[in-house]
């Protein structure tokens, strides 16, 4: 009886989807902790109770589990969301979201530590980058009008990984201690003026 209880426990099937996600949430915490050159699918495959092995089974290399982690960290973002750039007063919704985020007692988020800390490797910057200008920059770019909207959005996703870095990685002084609403204030104008640049502004120019 007990031999035959061993046998089956073994055979029974995996839920690949379960497993799947699995292995996505462990490659997410590892790179986000050491990024993409500090870690690897043995590691990965440990956290997510699984093998080397049957990781390369699902996703083939570290390279395509990065990619796939990094699609999903950008399909769910938290600032620069649908929400946020479609509401009626898209400045002051990302800058109140952006200072929320950024405060002393909120934790980092992992997709954003897992572009951070995985920067300096070229192969992981052009997925990373590849990925935001898929979703990030492509729904900012949809609601800007005017000239230079490409450079604009541009602009606007730097200043959000900017005060991200500034205000809650290194936590510089005038942002990390600033007061919240103080901070709204100065920063919603200077994305209002990029997102919403007008035919006006740009004949003055």
């Amino acid at each position: 009886m007990s031999k035959a209880r061993r046998t089956s426990t073994k055979s029974r099937p995996r839920n690949a989807a379960a497993t799947r996600d699995a292995i996505l949430l462990s490659a997410l915490r590892a790179f986000a902790d050491r990024g993409y050159d500090g870690v690897g699918l043995r590691e990965i495959a440990q956290g997510a109770g699984v093998t080397a092995m049957l990781v390369n089974h699902y996703f083939g290399s570290k390279e395509q589990l990065f990619s796939e982690v990094v699609a999903r960290a950008v399909a769910t973002p938290i600032i620069l969301n649908q929400e946020n750039i479609a509401s009626g007063k898209p400045a002051d919704a990302l800058a109140t979201a952006l200072v929320k985020m950024t405060s002393a007692d909120e934790k980092p988020q992992d997709g954003f530590l897992l572009f951070l800390h995985s920067a300096s490797t070229r192969r992981a910057a052009e997925i990373t980058r590849e990925q935001i200008e898929r979703h990030q920059y492509k729904l900012l770019a949809s609601v800007m009008r005017g000239p230079h909207s490409a450079e604009r959005a541009g602009l606007v996703l730097a200043i959000v990984a900017g005060v991200q870095i500034m205000r809650q990685m290194i936590g510089v002084s005038p942002l990390a201690k600033a007061d919240p609403k103080a901070l709204v204030k100065v920063l919603a104008p200077i994305l209002q003026q990029l997102i919403s640049t007008t035919e006006s502004a740009a004949r003055r120019r």
